[in-house]
């Protein structure tokens, strides 16, 4: 018998203000039973568990999610989560329109933005 991986959990200060955001850039709702001031959060559909935890993120993630944008190209996907809160860390987009964008959420937790599959196969 093998294991699989129920959820992502993701250590933070505040588990509904952070699944909120998350819940936004994903445009996947927070579960029907999570309300602020709670210790979790979940965005089922994505599998991801947000935790409250006592303390405060203290180095680079090790692990990290890469976002490819569905309806929008990677630059206006950008742009979008930079107005949900994120704050761009590094910009490794090049002028000939590969790389990526590596931002992070309001609580520093590093994630990538990469191009969509429609500007892949152009």
């Amino acid at each position: 018998m093998t294991s699989a991986i129920r959820h992502i959990t993701v250590d933070c200060a505040d588990a509904y203000t952070l699944g909120s955001f998350w819940s936004q850039a994903l445009g996947q709702p927070l579960h029907e039973d999570d309300r602020p001031g709670d210790p979790e959060a979940l965005i089922a559909g994505a599998g991801l568990l947000f935790v409250t935890v006592p303390e405060a993120k203290s180095a680079k993630n090790r692990l990290h999610l890469d976002l490819q944008p569905q309806d929008r190209t990677r630059d206006a996907e950008v742009e979008r989560l930079l107005a949900l809160g994120a704050a761009l860390v590094d910009d490794r987009r090049k002028p000939d329109g590969t790389g990526w964008a590596v931002l992070a959420d309001p609580e520093g937790n590093e994630f990538c933005v990469e191009r969509s599959a429609a500007e892949r196969a152009a």
